[in-house]
């Protein structure tokens, strides 16, 4: 859904075919990550992305010169392309030595992507929400932790300020919007964020726990 909708967040043209590189280097990630062995699991992330984004500025060549919204296109789509296939961190997460043995982490990163989400929905101005979804989401993993996990209090606390200063950011985008998104596009904005914690979850759990 985050590979479809987002030609529609962005409102660019040759939405299907940007969705089809944006699906497909995604998935090869995706699928490399899962089956290349360790430890560096995300040995191929810039390869998938590589290729994705190649796509994208194959399409717009087919289009040709003179056509509308070219670059737009090729940033917004190319954009795309890095943080859906940053999902793939998620696989590559799940593989370490540390998440293999049910540390927690995984737990804790949820907590704070919750409640981070949460805050996200309160009808106040941005200046004050985004404060509070990063401050909240930085306090939710530790207290998670500390509830449910053995995971380290500043483990937490560092995944849980990474989760919510990405949705926090995402937020800020969509409300600086003028225009309604339809459906597709909405569902889009909510998968991508999460998916592109992905990558950041894991590059953390090496940090700090392996």
């Amino acid at each position: 859904m985050a590979a479809v909708g987002w030609p529609y967040v962005l409102g660019v043209p040759a939405r299907k075919s940007q969705s089809a590189a944006i699906g497909l280097s995604a998935l090869l990630a995706v699928v490399l990550t899962a089956t290349i062995p360790g430890p560096s699991f995300l040995a191929w992330f810039p390869a998938s992305v590589a290729l994705g984004v190649g796509a994208v500025f194959m399409i717009q060549l087919i289009r040709g010169t003179g056509q509308s919204h070219r670059l737009e296109s090729t940033l917004g789509a190319s954009s795309g392309v890095v943080a859906v296939a940053m999902g793939s961190g998620w696989v590559a997460a799940e593989r370490l030595a540390v998440n293999a043995s049910d540390s927690g982490v995984m737990l804790v990163t949820g907590i704070s992507i919750l409640v981070a989400i949460a805050v996200c929905l309160l009808p106040f101005p941005d200046r004050l929400v985004a404060p509070a979804v990063v401050l909240l989401a930085a306090l939710a993993g530790p207290l998670g932790g500390l509830l449910f996990t053995d995971v380290p209090a500043l483990s937490a606390a560092v995944v849980g300020l990474a989760c919510g200063t990405v949705i926090a950011g995402t937020r800020r985008l969509l409300v600086a919007r003028e225009a309604s998104l339809p459906a597709i596009a909405a569902v889009a904005s909510g998968v991508t964020p999460v998916l592109a914690i992905g990558a950041v979850v894991y590059f953390l759990d090496k940090l700090f726990l392996s």
